[in-house]
């Protein structure tokens, strides 16, 4: 059988059998590449992981430095004020849900103004807040824009390219905001985990609550939240006090009770915010016409009361009068709300000699202060907005 030699054109050559080097060196060649791929990718991944565990470390050192604050000044100052060498925010705000105004009453006594520290601001509403998250109580991370975002970061030198948001909740409610924001428009965007951020703005807030409640703690016993003046609780303690140091120097002691005339018209016309903010005002005028050893308490509701030590019933009527003339003159002006002004009613009593007969002091302080709401009442039910004095009363001469 003969086998033709001839060279048949459809055939393709067989590169294996010229020692393999073609289809090899390509193998190769792929294969190289290939593995410095997964190199390069190990290594970003590596460094990835080494940014990561250092990111978390340096979250860590900030949340166990706020867990070991006791002042909730120090850990707002700890939060917009980071040690720079362990977290690198460009720029950063804090937004707290603060309706009764008590953080900001808590720092003002503290001696803090508002405008020393423009990085915190506060709402009064709960939809100045939720605005921010409408829908969902995760960290928002995107870019900056000033149709939303300008509020949150007027204080920054210049405004940021990208934000990222953190709810801070507690028990499912909003209790503010922090924000912080980058002048790199890649630093937070849409999509990138925050699993340390939600972490950091979960033990954020609860650092934020315990500070809050570790001051209420402090005032709430002997202080009323809403005005930041004395409480009935410790007016009943000094009281006794007071009346105690008459029996035993003999100096005089007046007890004024001052109530707010109309004042549930207030509250029905402008909303409890604006009443809030008339009790406030009028603690502050009665606290200026006071000297600073005498006592003013919120006695209750609209109903403050002031012992003035060492005054005679000519002196305190004199001193009630002033009080009665600055809240009468004086105008309240609410926002969103057109100005106005309130009247107080004011009744004085005045324990100026002890009396023979042993009266306990619990039982004197009690008749003092039942002369002065009585007297009180014939303000109120005479035409308000004056003051009536009931003179110098004596245990032993009557019983009321």
């Amino acid at each position: 059988m003969l086998v033709s030699t001839r060279h048949n054109p459809h055939s393709q050559p067989d590169l294996a059998g010229y020692n393999g080097a073609p289809r090899s060196n390509q193998v190769n060649t792929d294969l190289a590449a290939q593995n410095r791929l997964l190199k390069q990718r190990l290594a970003d991944f590596m460094e990835e992981a080494r940014n990561n565990e250092n990111k978390l470390r340096r979250f860590q050192a900030l949340e166990l430095r706020m867990v070991g604050l006791n002042s909730l000044l120090e850990m707002i100052e700890a939060i917009l004020h980071p040690d720079p060498s362990a977290i690198s925010w460009d720029t950063v705000s804090l937004l707290l849900f603060d309706p009764e105004y008590e953080v900001q009453r808590i720092l003002k006594d503290e001696g803090v103004k508002s405008s020393e520290i423009p990085e915190l601001m506060f709402a009064s509403t709960w939809e100045e807040v939720e605005a921010l998250f409408p829908y969902s109580m995760f960290p928002t991370l995107g870019a900056y824009r000033s149709d939303k975002h300008s509020k949150l970061f007027n204080h920054a030198r210049k405004r940021p390219a990208s934000i990222a948001l953190l709810p801070l909740v507690r028990y499912g409610r909003l209790i503010g905001s922090l924000n912080i924001g980058s002048f790199e428009a890649d630093r937070f965007v849409r999509g990138v985990r925050t699993d340390f951020l939600e972490h950091f703005a979960a033990v954020l807030a609860i650092c934020i609550e315990n500070g809050i409640n570790l001051e209420r703690i402090k005032r709430q016993g002997l202080t009323d939240t809403l005005t930041a003046i004395n409480n009935r609780r410790f007016f009943d303690q000094r009281i006794k006090e007071e009346v105690t140091n008459v029996e035993r120097t003999g100096k005089p002691l007046s007890c004024l009770l001052l109530d707010v005339d109309y004042f549930k018209r207030v509250n029905d016309t402008y909303g409890h915010q604006v009443g809030d903010l008339v009790l406030r005002e009028v603690a502050a005028l009665i606290r200026a016409q006071l000297r600073g050893s005498d006592v003013l308490s919120r006695y209750g509701g609209e109903e403050f009361a002031a012992l003035l030590g060492n005054a005679g019933a000519e002196e305190a009527e004199e001193v009630a009068e002033r009080i009665r003339y600055a809240i009468a003159h004086h105008i309240f002006r609410p926002e969103d709300f057109d100005p106005f002004q309130v009247t107080i009613s004011i009744g004085v009593a005045t324990y100026a000699e002890p009396s023979a007969a042993r009266v306990e002091a619990k039982a004197m302080a009690d008749i003092l202060i039942g002369h002065a709401d009585r007297v009180l009442y014939e303000a109120k039910s005479s035409g308000r907005d004056r003051v009536i004095c009931a003179g110098e009363i004596n245990a032993g001469a009557e019983n009321w």
